[in-house]
C-alpha cells in the first residue's frame, strides 16, 4: 500500500513539473520538404561576397534592403506571394508597442488565447493566468508563442478578429500590396499570405521602435513567477543571436545579427527576417520558404553582399576623404608651406556628431569628390595672414534627407605668420584705435609723414600753378604802338 502511494506522490510531482515548464514545441515540421540549392548553382566564396548569385541561396524568395533608406540591395523572386508563419509576429508585437503605452501592465489570459493547434509553439500560458504584457512580447518574440500572439491581439483590439483587421489596415498603411494576415500567429492559413518585398516593408517599421529592437536581439529572458506558473527562462530561437560554448561554438552565429524573427510549417518552409549592422550600416534581409539550415546560411550571405555594396559614413569622414586646402596672402616668406592651409572639419553638437550618410561606396565617393555639391560651404572671414591654429575660417553645412541643416566648423589647421614688412589692414589699424584711449593718434615721423606730404604736394601744385599763371598774363599784354617819325 505505502509502495503504491509512493508512486502516485511520484507521478504527481512529476506532472506538476511537466505544467510548469513552458513548452517549447516547435511549429508543425512533420511534413516540411526542404529545398536544395540548384545543382547548376556557381559554388559560394566566402571570399567574394560581392559575386553572390540568386542560385546560391536556398530560399525561393528572398530580398535585402538598407534600413534608413529602404532602397533593396538584392533580390531573389521577392514579389512572388508565400506564407509567412510565424515572421507574422513581427507586426503582432510591432502593434502592441505602438498601441499600447504601459507594457508592464498586468494582463489576464483568455480560454480564447490559448485555444491553439495542438502543435503550435506556445509558452505554456494558462486561461486565468496573470502576467506583464512586457512578459508577453518577449516570449512571443523568443520562443515564437502562439498563445502570447493572441494574448497580445485580445490586450490590443479586445478580440483576435478585431486584432487581425487592424494588422491588415496597418500593412496597408505601410504600402504593402501583397500581404493578407488571417491571425496574429501565422499558424497556415490558404488566406494568410505575404512576400519577402513585403515582410522587409513591415520588418523595416518595426525596426524604428527601440522597444521592438531590444526584444529582437535579446537571447535569454526570464518571466517572473505568475499566479499560475512559476519563473520561466527563455532562450531565443534566432539560432543566428546564440554564440554557443567554448566547447561547443555555434557554427551559424553572426556576430553582426541583431534580430529578428523565425518562422517554420510545412507549407511555408523555414523562414527568417533577419537584422544585421556593421560600422554604421544596417540591413534587413527575409528569406522565404528556405531549409532549416538555410535560414543562416542564406541570411549571412545576403548580410555579407550587402556590407560589401554599402558604407556609413559621418559628413566629417566625408569631408576628410577631400579635404580643403586654402591659398592665405600676406604670409611670412620663413613659412615653408607658402601659405598653404589645410583646414580641419570639427562638429559643433551631438547631433552632429551622429549625424550618418549611408550608401553605396561608389555614391560615397562621387560625394567626396564633388563636395560642395552634397555640402554647403562659407567662411567666415579672409585668407589673409595672420592666422592662429584652431581658429575658426568658415563652416559647413550638410542637409540631412529631411532637410535639417546640421553644421561643422572648418579650423585652420596650423599657425600662419603675417609678412614682416606688410602694411597694416583697415581691420588692424580700425582695432588699435579702438584700444587707444588718447582720441588723437599718436604723434609720429610716420603720422608726421602722412600729414605734412601732402600739404607739401597741395603747395607745390598751387605753386607751380601760379607761376604758370604769371608767365601767361606776361606774354598776353598788349605792346605799344611806335610813334610816326615825321611831323606835320
Amino acid at each position: 500500500m505505502r509502495s503504491f502511494q509512493r508512486w502516485i506522490s511520484l507521478l504527481l510531482v512529476c506532472a506538476f513539473v511537466l505544467c510548469s515548464t513552458p513548452a517549447l514545441a516547435v511549429e508543425s515540421e512533420d511534413k516540411i520538404v526542404e529545398p536544395t540549392l540548384s545543382p547548376d548553382a556557381a559554388t559560394y566564396s566566402e571570399e567574394t561576397p560581392e559575386l553572390l548569385e540568386e542560385d546560391q541561396l536556398i530560399a525561393y524568395s528572398a530580398i535585402l534592403v538598407e534600413e534608413d533608406s529602404g532602397e533593396a540591395i538584392f533580390e531573389k523572386d521577392a514579389d512572388t506571394v508565400r506564407y509567412p508563419a510565424s515572421t507574422t509576429k513581427i507586426m503582432t508585437v510591432l502593434l502592441a508597442l505602438m498601441m499600447v503605452e504601459d507594457l508592464d501592465q498586468t494582463v489576464v489570459v483568455s480560454e480564447t488565447a490559448v485555444d491553439i493547434p495542438s502543435d503550435s509553439s506556445t509558452m505554456s500560458l494558462t486561461a486565468g493566468e496573470e502576467l506583464s504584457l512586457r512578459d508577453v512580447l518577449y516570449g512571443t518574440m523568443m520562443i515564437s508563442a502562439n498563445d502570447g500572439a493572441n494574448v497580445i491581439a485580445e490586450t490590443v483590439s479586445g478580440s483576435i478578429a478585431n486584432f487581425v483587421d487592424l494588422m491588415n489596415q496597418t500593412a496597408e498603411i505601410f504600402g504593402c500590396t501583397n500581404t493578407h494576415f488571417a491571425n496574429p500567429h501565422g499558424y497556415h492559413d490558404d488566406n494568410h499570405y505575404t512576400t519577402a518585398r513585403d515582410m522587409a516593408i513591415i520588418a523595416r517599421e518595426a525596426m524604428q521602435n527601440e522597444t521592438f529592437r531590444e526584444i529582437v536581439g535579446t537571447t535569454s529572458y526570464t518571466i517572473a513567477k505568475t499566479n499560475k506558473h512559476r519563473a520561466r527562462s527563455l532562450t531565443s530561437r534566432s539560432t543566428i543571436l546564440l554564440t554557443g560554448t567554448t566547447d561547443s561554438p555555434n557554427k551559424y552565429y553572426y556576430q553582426y545579427a541583431t534580430g529578428i524573427k523565425t518562422g517554420s510549417h510545412s507549407k511555408a518552409g523555414y523562414c527568417f527576417v533577419g537584422s544585421a549592422e556593421k560600422d554604421g550600416v544596417s540591413l534587413i534581409s527575409v528569406v522565404l520558404y528556405t531549409s532549416r539550415r538555410g535560414m543562416w546560411t542564406d541570411t549571412k550571405k545576403l548580410m555579407e553582399y550587402g556590407f560589401s555594396q554599402y558604407m556609413s559614413v559621418s559628413p566629417v569622414d566625408l569631408y576628410n576623404m577631400n579635404p580643403i586646402t586654402l591659398e592665405t596672402s600676406g604670409f611670412s616668406l620663413s613659412d615653408t608651406a607658402m601659405g598653404k592651409l589645410s583646414l580641419t572639419c570639427v562638429a559643433v553638437d551631438e547631433e552632429a556628431r551622429n549625424t550618418r550618410i549611408t550608401a553605396t561606396k561608389d555614391e560615397i565617393e562621387a560625394m567626396a569628390s564633388n563636395l560642395r555639391s552634397t555640402v554647403l560651404i562659407e567662411y567666415t572671414r579672409d585668407f589673409t595672414a595672420p592666422i592662429t591654429a584652431g581658429e575658426v575660417i568658415g563652416k559647413m553645412t550638410y542637409f540631412t534627407d529631411s532637410g535639417k541643416a546640421v553644421e561643422y566648423n572648418l579650423i585652420a589647421s596650423r599657425s600662419i605668420a603675417k609678412r614682416e614688412n606688410a602694411p597694416k589692414t583697415l581691420e588692424e589699424i580700425v582695432a588699435e584705435t579702438d584700444a587707444d584711449p588718447n582720441p588723437f593718434p599718436p604723434l609720429t615721423a610716420e603720422l608726421v609723414a602722412y600729414m605734412v606730404i601732402p600739404v607739401f604736394l597741395l603747395w607745390l601744385i598751387i605753386h607751380l600753378l601760379r607761376k604758370m599763371m604769371k608767365k601767361r598774363r606776361v606774354h598776353n599784354a598788349k605792346v605799344p604802338k611806335p610813334k610816326s617819325r615825321y611831323m606835320k
